[in-house]
């Protein structure tokens, strides 16, 4: 986990601006101050990540990306045949590395360590398993935070992008890679939709798909949270319409991106584990009303204040906007008309206490897709820990997933 400061148990509100992103990445107390966004930037240690130049790319909205970037992570080595390839699609706020320590370039170990690996369901000695920051992120792919041909950051002038716009991005690089068909192509909550939208737009490319916790098209519900968080960022004083790189780091928009960290929170954790974990429990055992706090505000605290330290504002906000403009149905006469295309297995899987994107979603998915391997109906993964169970039951995760992927 990420380290944290004194301060990260307070609200954004509560924290004076001069030590809001005091600290750097580094330990604890380092007094290497942190910029005004967390994004990987040029002259940043690369880590493992490595950068293909993909050309402009035009996006559905009908904007143009020049010259735009996918950095991408890979293990094993593409075997002769070129058909041992996974294609691994993370969610809104993951990134490239999957699995690897911890070290420079990478403030924490892969987020999928347990998954992926030598001799793991997607096992790294016999596959070639290839990992992209997706497009308009923070952590080295082409957005809001990247520098623009005048050498400043691209901020308001990085367009809206969508989903397929993200595949496209991952189709050159797929191209660039010599990859001309997946071996699969696995993907939980947003890195769901994406492994969707290539199994649908290029279906003689993808062997086998597994989406995990996502969706077809994004419900009213969804719409609705993702517009409180974006309105969470762009209200704060120091959005500055997303032009806010050349600010310091405390006056930037921090306090917006932290409360729409926390705004998902909810989203991402289950009723039921935070009442069984936190109960009404006081944080440091003083009473909220002599001017404490419950344990669980200080969790959403702490998670909304390190966030700030290693994501961008304005990646943050087109990245939600591409998940609530996402649907497969669109121009293609509707979803189900959309999943028709699908020809390979598909592994879909469901999470029990799911908010975010509850069983529906699944069954929806599991209905219209002909090659669904559970038939009709999803396999819905009991677990308390809401939609992060994806993430958190690793090894429940990691026998379905050897099903599909041999």
């Amino acid at each position: 986990m990420d380290w944290q400061l004194s301060d990260d148990a307070q609200p954004a509100s509560r924290v004076p601006a001069s030590r809001l992103l005091d600290g750097g990445l580094g330990a604890p107390g380092d007094p290497t101050p942190v910029p005004v966004t967390g994004a990987w930037r040029p002259g940043d240690d690369p880590g493992d990540r490595q950068f293909a130049r993909i050309g402009d790319l035009d996006t559905e909205a009908g904007a143009s990306i020049a010259d735009a970037v996918v950095a991408y992570e890979t293990w094993g080595t593409l075997n002769a045949a070129r058909d041992n390839a996974v294609l691994v699609l993370h969610a809104l706020t993951g990134d490239s590395h999957v699995c690897g320590a911890a070290g420079p370039g990478h403030a924490t170990a892969g987020w999928w360590e347990e998954v992926v690996g030598p001799g793991l369901a997607i096992d790294t000695d016999r596959h070639f398993v290839v990992a992209p920051n997706m497009l308009g992120g923070c952590q080295g792919s082409t957005g809001p935070a990247s520098l623009g041909a005048d050498g400043i950051e691209l901020g308001s002038r990085f367009p809206r992008v969508t989903v397929r716009d993200q595949v496209e991005a991952q189709r050159r690089l797929a191209d660039r890679l010599g990859v001309a068909r997946w071996h699969a192509v696995v993907g939980g909550s947003m890195g769901g939709m994406h492994a969707l939208e290539w199994a649908v737009t290029h279906p003689d490319r993808v062997a086998a798909t597994a989406l995990l916790a996502s969706n077809a098209a994004t419900s009213a519900d969804q719409i609705a949270q993702n517009t409180l968080q974006i309105e969470a960022v762009t209200s704060d004083p120091g959005w500055l319409g997303g032009d806010f790189y050349d600010l310091p780091g405390h006056a930037g928009p921090a306090r917006g991106l932290a409360l729409a960290r926390r705004m998902a929170m909810l989203g991402y954790r289950s009723q039921q584990e935070l009442n069984e974990r936190f109960q009404r429990s006081w944080q440091s055992s003083v009473d909220p009303l002599a001017g404490g706090r419950f344990q669980v505000e200080s969790y959403l605290d702490v998670h909304g204040n390190r966030f700030t330290r290693r994501f961008d504002a304005g990646s943050y906000v087109r990245l939600v906007d591409a998940m609530t403009t996402h649907d497969v149905g669109r121009g293609r006469g509707g979803v189900e008309a959309a999943l028709e295309r699908i020809t390979s297995p598909a592994l879909v899987v469901g999470i029990s206490s799911d908010r975010l994107f509850p069983v529906a979603d699944q069954q929806r998915l599991a209905a219209g897709i002909a090659t669904s391997v559970s038939g009709a109906e999803p396999i819905v993964l009991e677990s308390g820990f809401g939609h992060d169970a994806f993430l958190i039951e690793s090894a429940r995760v990691r026998d379905l997933l050897a099903t599909l992927i041999h």
